[in-house]
């Protein structure tokens, strides 16, 4: 996971790419499209909103950090984004809400293998993790632009509860470069950890 040994590069890159295909992707059905093209052979995240505006803000929050070309560059991919927004803001908006949606629905199933395999809790909450921060980040995007956000809320804080069951405090999960972006007070679950005994028990 690119997470864990942060690269602004790489994030910049996989804005680009997923910038790109954005416009075509609101305007069509799947949820999770292909960054960089249908033959991309490269081995780019899918193309959501979600990802898209995580890597955006955390560049953002990091633009000192950046080359001069960087910048450029990211300026230009936020403009490209604001635009295709814009352009076509009710099937962004109902791209937000189906990827909230969906990526809990996703931990639901996580619920489900831990209680036939407790001790898988370990391997697989890193991919949690983002899944719940990619929500986080759509909820912030959301309450901007003043949706209704009542019913995802709702749905996110029931998968914490359940989710704290399963982890304890611990070190940031991810580089240390993106701490700053992640307060521990509205992204807990990236400074948890699993909490499993041997024995399979919470």
């Amino acid at each position: 996971m690119s997470e864990t040994s942060y690269s602004a590069a790489h994030d910049l890159k996989e804005a680009q790419a997923m910038t790109d295909g954005l416009e075509e992707y609101v305007r069509g059905n799947e949820l999770y499209g292909r960054a960089g093209g249908f033959f991309s052979l490269s081995q780019m995240p899918s193309l959501t909103v979600g990802a898209l505006r995580m890597r955006l803000r955390r560049l953002a929050a990091q633009r000192d950090q950046l080359s001069s070309e960087q910048a450029a560059q990211l300026d230009g991919v936020m403009f490209a984004h604001d635009r295709a927004r814009r352009e076509w803001r009710r099937h962004y908006d109902e791209k937000m809400e189906r990827e909230a949606r969906s990526r809990l629905k996703a931990m639901e199933t996580f619920f489900e293998e831990l209680r036939d395999n407790p001790r898988i809790a370990a391997s697989s909450y890193l991919p949690e993790a983002m899944r719940r921060t990619i929500v986080e980040e759509l909820l912030i995007a959301m309450r901007e632009a003043d949706l209704n956000v009542e019913a995802i809320e709702r749905d996110a804080r029931a998968i914490d509860g359940r989710l704290r069951r399963w982890v304890a405090p611990g070190e940031f999960l991810w580089s240390a470069v993106l701490s700053p972006v992640y307060p521990q007070a509205q992204f807990w679950w990236l400074y948890s950890r699993p909490n499993v005994q041997e024995d399979g028990r919470a």
